[in-house]
């Protein structure tokens, strides 16, 4: 009897299995007994009884195939279940790919010569069969090599020729897809001079290349080398004669270049997306698994030679040693190794599902599926989680790259200008593939004194001049920027501006560099297109579009519109109100649209209701048409009555009909496709929160408002704002939303709960910094509660426009005029610091003076004395009727 292994989550395992992976079904189905003993949570005699599942198999062929299911299936349900960790799983794997070959190894070398020994064959396994972390579809990369004095082989047979027919052999006994599947597929690409060398090599031939010929990369493959097959012992022999080919005593800095160079190509090679989204390879994308390694491996080069301690084949357990040893931190060491655990799970999760070699998230459905198999509830999450993941190995890998024997570049003192040359020389020696052709480097050349001046004379110069080097890295082609720069000499101090004082344009300028080209046209800081123009902009179609194209398209024109907007801010050419608004619409034409794109393809699923329809309410900033670049989508779903059922293939009943699409649409906008992410939808607005369901009815929300809904509620409510709907249902909502503001309420309870509800808000929201305009005492908020407060109340000036709100306020004598001043002064504040002070902290020099003029005043300093002024004001409001003194100083 195997140990009971109570923790784990075998049902759970079984039931993800069968309805997200096909692969798995089948083995479960195909081996019942397999599945009886998984279901009842006996983990180690499911792995016994997959090792002896081809025992009764005379043909090994059949035998290594049935073992091979049957241990991909228990290890995948033991690594669902949370039975077994990753460091299990890939032993497991990585073992059977040991007897596989082994098993390969006797049955070609029997086969021709009965009852012989595999001695003098050679099976060396490398990368992650090396290093025992096989994948869950791997490939295998042996190196096969042969010793002719000692090789078993008929006494015609030469001992080249017999050794390339055993390596036939073994590839078609592990490779061949029969009936029963495969075992492994092998690749043999890594042995010496594979282009024009045998499958199997001698071995004096193979240490004659790894003394004489070998290049960096086939060291860092030998990292992680063992013998795993055949004559193991003759394997190891060998392995330790050419040790001081992989572990050199001393290293010259050439060698260390070399490593760095390796380093670049990774990324150079991969042209993917650049962060977790459908289409990121886990494995070769940027701060993806290969990363991970190479980080090891590098050190592992360089410091190996001199201390054994680091020659550690297991990622894991070289970042440790180099941790212990005190050349990486013990920090990196953490999160890199955490990174690698969580990436090489969601690989095998990927593989899992059709037993494909397949490092790759897959798109739309797929997406949602692989991440419920992983025991997410949609790709959603599962992306967000992978994003945080891989920028925390892309900035130790961009720390390798950069290298503590690179020159730093200080741009101040006499030095700085000589510093700063050097550097932009640099630029074009390769490294970059948008500098690598001769037409690209002649529009580099072209503007090359422009960019050293004003690199040289740009405030926070370093910081900028390290987000154009990541700009040129993710650029495919450089030669429309620079000559884009050459024709708009003044568009260069702006985007080194946009690069040193606004970090959130600068990140998204770096994940997306083919915004640049929205600035080409000078119409860009002057948009102000409406909700109408820019939806159809978001609906234009092209031939052979699918619904992922159509929300590539949303992402792509809401992207370049912030873009513009931003640059905007910068250039200080538009009152940040202006720019409130165009981001608003914009929002407002995405929801628009991609709420239509996604209930039409849901539909060809499930049909419509008769009669029934979706609307979404937009709150907050977006309902009161104020948005910020930081800003996230506050929406409520709400559907009308209608028929019961939908009339589709596949017809569900109203509310959960209405539920899933409101998750398709929140998906719409918010799941990041290859154009990348949206916004991020809130909707915890909805009656009852996040308990309750996520769209509800209009009788429903209507009777919860009136009954169950709490003040804080109805605060929300006076923001509120139909984005989507037909006119005859948005018409229906408003008048529900006019009503329940209009309700008579008791002064005193109003005014208890709105101080309780703002006190409670001052205890876990304080203020983030100086310029948080929204949370300081005296800020936008408390002219929010302020405002609501009197909404409510009196039953006047009830629109979503806070703007106007206050106006209407002020000429019912019930605010003071100076409080239209103080609410724009400080919701323009609010737009600009999210770009040019993200942490809300006190900007300096260009950043400073751009949002002092952003705000009508001349330096920072009047921007504070106006923005002290504008929080007394509100406080004067509120000591007038709520006879409390809020403290602004």
């Amino acid at each position: 009897m195997g140990k009971l292994v109570s923790e784990a989550d075998w049902d759970g395992a079984l039931v993800r299995a069968r309805t997200h992976a096909p692969f798995l079904a089948h083995g479960l189905d195909r081996l019942p007994e397999l599945a009886d003993l998984l279901a009842a949570g006996r983990a180690e005699d499911a792995l016994d009884y997959a090792r002896q599942a081809g025992r009764e198999d005379a043909d090994p062929a059949v035998a290594m195939r049935r073992e091979r299911l049957a241990l991909a299936v228990a290890l995948a349900i033991g690594d669902l279940a949370g039975a077994f960790p990753l460091s299990r799983v890939m032993g497991e794997l990585s073992a059977l790919a040991d007897r596989s070959l082994d098993r390969a190894i006797a049955t070609a070398i029997t086969g021709r010569v009965e009852n012989a020994e595999p001695a003098g064959f050679i099976a060396l396994a490398l990368g992650k069969h090396g290093a025992g972390e096989l994948n869950y579809s791997s490939d295998i990369d042996p190196i096969l090599l042969y010793d002719p004095d000692t090789l078993p082989r008929r006494e015609r047979d030469e001992p080249g020729e017999a050794a390339q027919r055993y390596a036939r052999e073994i590839m078609r006994l592990l490779s061949e897809n029969t009936q029963d599947g495969y075992v492994f597929r092998v690749d043999l690409r890594l042995r010496p001079a594979s282009e024009v060398s045998p499958l199997a090599i001698s071995l004096d031939a193979a240490l004659s290349h790894y003394e004489s010929s070998a290049l960096a990369w086939e060291r860092a493959a030998f990292i992680r080398a063992r013998a795993a097959a055949g004559d193991v012992a003759a394997g190891q022999k060998f392995l330790h004669t050419i040790r001081p080919f992989v572990w050199r005593k001393s290293l010259d800095f050439g060698a260390i270049e070399e490593s760095r160079r390796l380093s670049l190509r990774i990324r150079d090679r991969y042209a993917g997306p650049t962060e977790p989204g459908p289409g990121f390879n886990l494995k070769q994308g940027r701060g993806g698994i290969r990363e991970i390694e190479f980080f090891a491996q590098t050190h592992q080069l360089i410091h190996g030679g001199r201390n054994p301690k680091l020659r550690q084949r297991g990622t894991r357990a070289a970042l440790d040693a180099l941790a212990q040893a005190g050349i990486i931190t013990s920090e990196d060491a953490q999160v890199l190794g955490k990174a690698y655990d969580r990436l090489r799970i969601v690989e095998h999760r990927l593989q899992m599902v059709g037993d494909h070699q397949t490092h790759t998230l897959p798109e739309g459905d797929a997406l949602d599926n692989v991440a419920r198999l992983d025991g997410f509830k949609g790709g959603r999450e599962l992306v967000e989680q992978l994003r945080d993941v891989c920028a925390d190995v892309a900035s130790r890998f961009d720390r390798l790259i950069d290298g503590p024997e690179r020159p730093s570049c200080e741009l101040a003192g006499a030095s700085a200008p000589e510093q700063l040359i050097e550097r932009v020389e640099r630029w074009t020696d390769g490294r970059y593939r948008s500098l690598r052709s001769p037409a690209a480097i002649a529009a580099f050349d072209a503007i090359r004194p422009q960019l050293l001046g004003a690199f040289d004379g740009a405030e926070n110069g370093e910081l900028a001049l390290v987000r154009w080097e990541t700009l040129l890295e993710r650029l495919p082609s450089a030669i429309n920027i620079f000559r884009l720069l050459e024709a708009r000499p003044g568009l260069l101090d702006l985007l080194i501006d946009c690069l040193a004082i606004a970090p959130p344009l600068a990140d998204e300028l770096a994940r997306r560099p083919e915004l640049l080209g929205t600035l080409i046209d000078r119409s860009a800081f002057t948009s102000t297109a409406s909700v109408d123009e820019l939806a159809g902009d978001m609906r234009r179609r092209e031939v052979g579009d699918t619904y992922e194209k159509a929300l590539d398209r949303i992402r792509v024109v809401v992207s370049e519109r912030r873009f513009a907007f931003g640059m905007q801010l910068i250039e200080a050419s538009q009152d940040p109100l202006d720019i409130a608004a165009g981001l608003s619409r914009v929002a407002e034409a995405a929801i628009e649209v991609a709420s239509q794109k996604a209930q039409d393809e849901f539909a060809t699923v499930h049909g419509r209701i008769e009669g029934s329809e979706l609307l979404v309410l937009g709150l907050g900033r977006l309902g009161g048409g104020a948005l910020t670049h930081a800003s996230d989508l506050d929406v409520i779903y709400l559907f009308t009555e209608g028929e019961g059922e939908s009339d589709g293939p596949r017809p569900l009943g109203k509310t959960l009909y209405y539920n899933r699409l409101a998750q398709r649409v929140t998906a719409a906008l918010s799941v990041p496709t290859a154009e990348g992410a949206l916004y991020e939808v809130d909707t915890r607005l909805r009656p009852q929160g996040a308990q309750g369901p996520l769209a509800v009815g209009l009788t429903a929300f209507e009777r919860y408002q009136r009954e169950d809904a709490w003040t804080w509620e109805h605060m929300a409510l006076t923001r509120a704002r139909v984005l989507a709907g037909s006119p005859e249902a948005s018409a229906q909502l408003d008048a529900i939303v006019q009503t329940i503001l209009n309700i008579p309420r008791a002064p005193d309870k109003l005014r208890g709960d709105v101080l309780a509800m703002r006190f409670e808000m001052a205890q876990h929201k304080p203020p983030r910094g100086p310029l948080d305009a929204k949370l300081l005492r005296g800020g936008l908020v408390d002219l929010e509660f302020l405002v609501h407060f009197l909404q409510l109340r009196d039953r006047i000036a009830l629109t979503p426009d806070l703007d106007s709100a206050v106006v209407a306020l002020v000429e019912a004598e019930l605010l003071a005029p100076e409080l239209i001043e103080a609410h724009r002064l400080m919701t323009r504040l609010l737009v600009g610091a999210r770009l040019l002070a993200p942490e809300l902290e006190m900007p300096v020099g260009s950043a400073a003076g751009v949002l002092a003029r952003q705000t009508g005043h001349g330096d920072i300093a009047g921007l504070l004395d106006g923005l002290n002024s504008a929080r007394e004001a509100v406080a004067s409001g509120w000591k007038q009727h709520f006879n409390e003194e809020l403290e602004t100083t």
